[in-house]
């Protein structure tokens, strides 16, 4: 499918050239092409609304420093005090949350804090088929079977209304520590931390679900009369929540991340450990984790490696394992639980293969041309690998995507969509037709009797027919800046590399360069991926290596020596102990201006 380039507007011309002057003070007497690097470093830097040096120092060096006061966030002070309150009077606490990789890895990061100096405390993971999404009555239930009388719910409860009133009947409290957007009515909870709540002045809210967890212990550890650094050790753990919930990697995200990262890389605890085995990433006396690429860990490793095996456990079994593994001291125990959910993530990319051939079955006998959106039932998919596959098919098909399963006489789904549509709003317009929703403007889950599936499915398409772009419906390449191939040198390669961690609102950037071919290189690698060797007319340059995924079908084009532009993002390939700079080519297209 023929991608859009757009092209993102340059940065204020003088803010630019004053900010390439100060990134380059270290030098007395800097090059031409010292400048032209710093000129495209500057550029990117303004694109994100970075406009001055001391703005720059603390993106390229975040610092736990620049983290925001926990108690800037709305009822933090409530929070603390009543969890201080019970330990001091012995209560027990139930640390609450989510299957999904943000809930656990929340539940496991409060509960192993807390675990270090009380002994109290019990979590609770809900089942994903039998009580679904966020608190349930079933989980309220528990905790009143066991006595518990204080809940910290993370990553989910800021909906959850019915519930927490259920539970104040029990005289039990409850803490929501949640990150996604209230309702028109907020639970009555002891204390509400959301910096999406309205009247909340917390200065940053983009936080995952664990992060969260994370300002509420170290709001805790401030409040012990602990030290900050303290808590550092837990930052592995909200790394990966902001890989795996795809956050922005802005503000306290990136710092958060950045050092979650490093605890990762130099001294993860055993559980993660135990998991990233099953990847092929080792770890051992102090050396950092190399994944197979010979690198140390990213951001889109945490996404890849991680998060679908932790994800794994509550799909196909229980969440509960994935928190066992995450709060596991013991690296035998830490093997073994692995082991499992290695198990059912094997499991999970079986079932998920299956549902998505059988999903592009379905596809290719409808006439699916004129819609504008695809929604597909199957009662016999697994509910644990739906959202998988309605990422694939909406990847795939570039449309909104909803698949849907029976699950307990229910028709359950999972919607995902694409570049700059509001899925949520089409699915919120149909609202009468559910049983339950929620979810955001990407991604959305959903329930229904089965008799409203038909007419859910006509309606939810007029929604989108009549709202979507037909630009939505094209893939986009999001391209920062166009530059002549000699600007790709080692240099810019070291800078750009101080830009991670990458993610949304700060993705990896990508370029573009014109009248481009190949120094007779080109080939054909693995099943359909392209090299070759770009050089250009316009300069003389040594050819530059390129590897382009899935894009042998341009093999001709560079063979017969047709000039293209092409957009990349520029890397470092190691192979066989060598190193050289590469550049990623994420689409090719014939220069309009052809020379032969």
């Amino acid at each position: 499918m023929d991608k859009i380039w757009t092209l993102k507007p340059k940065g204020d011309e003088a803010v630019v050239e004053r900010l390439a002057r100060a990134l380059c003070m270290p030098k007395q007497n800097p090059t031409e092409k010292d400048l032209r690097t710093y000129r495209i470093v500057s550029n990117l830097l303004v694109q994100r609304g970075i406009t001055n040096f001391e703005q720059s120092k603390a993106f390229f060096r975040p610092d736990l420093n620049h983290l925001h006061d926990p108690f800037l966030m709305k009822d933090m002070d409530r929070a603390v005090e009543r969890i201080l309150f019970a330990v001091s009077a012995k209560e027990k606490i139930l640390v609450y949350g989510d299957y999904d990789v943000d809930g656990t890895s929340a539940v496991a990061l409060v509960y192993s804090y807390l675990e270090n100096f009380y002994s109290n405390i019990d979590y609770y993971i809900p089942d994903r088929y039998e009580e679904g999404y966020g608190v349930s009555f079933k989980g309220v239930d528990y905790a009143e079977s066991t006595g518990v009388s204080l809940i910290i719910c993370l990553d989910c409860g800021i909906k959850a209304t019915e519930e927490i009133a259920y539970a104040g009947e029990k005289n039990i409290d409850f803490i929501v520590c949640d990150h996604h957007l209230p309702g028109k009515e907020l639970p009555k909870a002891y204390a509400i931390l959301d910096a999406k709540v309205e009247g909340n002045e917390y200065p940053y809210d983009e936080l995952s679900g664990c992060g969260v967890g994370f300002k509420l212990i170290q709001a805790l550890q401030r409040r012990r009369g602990l030290k900050g650094d303290g808590i550092i050790p837990y930052l592995d753990l909200v790394a990966i929540s902001i890989a795996a919930d795809v956050v922005p990697l802005t503000g306290e995200n990136r710092i958060l991340a950045y050092y979650g990262l490093k605890v990762l890389n130099h001294k993860p605890r055993v559980g993660l450990e135990a998991i990233l085995a099953f990847a092929n990433v080792k770890h051992k006396d102090d050396v950092p984790c190399k994944t197979y690429f010979n690198r140390e860990l990213t951001i889109s490793d945490l996404g890849f490696l991680i998060g679908p095996r932790i994800n794994a456990a509550g799909r196909m079994e229980s969440g509960r394992n994935a928190v066992e593994l995450l709060i596991a001291k013991d690296k035998q125990r830490a093997e073994n639980i692995a082991d499992k959910i290695n198990e059912n993530n094997e499991s999970r990319k079986n079932k998920d293969q299956e549902a998505t051939r059988e999903a592009k079955q379905i596809l290719s006998e409808l006439n699916t041309k004129n819609l504008k959106s695809i929604v597909l039932y199957n009662e016999n998919w697994h509910q644990g690998i739906i959202g998988i596959v309605a990422s694939r098919i909406s990847e795939e098909e570039n449309k909104p995507t909803i698949i849907f399963t029976k699950n307990n006489g229910i028709i359950t789904g999972s919607a995902r969509s694409v570049k700059n549509f509001d899925i949520y709003t089409a699915i919120e317009k149909c609202r009468h037709l559910l049983t339950h929703f929620g979810g955001h403007r990407f991604a959305a889950g959903l329930s229904m009797e089965e008799q409203n599936f038909e007419e859910f499915k006509s309606m939810f398409e007029r929604e989108v027919e009549n709202t979507i772009e037909e630009k939505e419906l094209i893939p986009e390449i999001s391209v920062d800046m166009d530059i002549e191939l000699s600007d790709v040198n080692d240099k810019l390669l070291r800078i750009l590399s101080q830009f991670q961690p990458f993610g949304p609102e700060n993705a990896e950037p990508v370029f573009s360069s014109n009248q481009i071919y190949d120094a007779n290189k080109v080939r054909n690698v693995g099943k359909n991926h392209l090299k070759f060797a770009a050089i250009t007319i316009k300069e003389n340059i040594v050819p530059i290596s390129c590897i382009g995924f899935s894009l042998g079908a341009y093999y001709d084009l560079l063979k017969y020596g047709r000039m293209i532009d092409i957009c990349y993002t520029i890397e470092e390939n190691t192979y066989q102990g060598n190193s050289e700079l590469q550049l990623n080519v994420k689409d090719i297209r014939e220069s309009k201006e052809n020379a032969y």
